[in-house]
């Protein structure tokens, strides 16, 4: 992004945890299974086993669960005009910016 000139505000999720509310909306807009919110390659997802607990969690539940810890929230999260993006896809980027 920096390379493109955009400009952005970069806040560290596992510092600064996103929210239930921002979670929930975020799910929302985005259009996304629940899932794709989860760092699935993270230490703590397999720690928890949460693989088979997604199935059958709620999206509130699971927007719970995601702002209680953000090594669980996959990154990056890019948000613009309305759109969500969850971990980087560089062609996914060029055509949102």
């Amino acid at each position: 992004m920096k390379e493109n000139n955009v400009e952005f505000d970069d806040r560290h999720i596992v510092e600064n945890n996103p929210t239930k509310e921002e979670l929930l909306h975020w799910m929302e807009i985005s259009g996304l299974e629940t899932k794709k919110f989860f760092n699935t390659s993270g230490v703590l997802y397999k720690e928890m086993n949460l693989k088979d607990k997604i199935k059958d969690m709620s999206r509130e539940d699971a927007a719970e669960l995601l702002a209680s810890n953000g090594m669980l929230v996959k990154r990056p999260i890019l948000i613009k005009d309305g759109k969500v993006l969850v971990g980087f896809k560089e062609d996914s980027y060029k055509e949102i910016l």
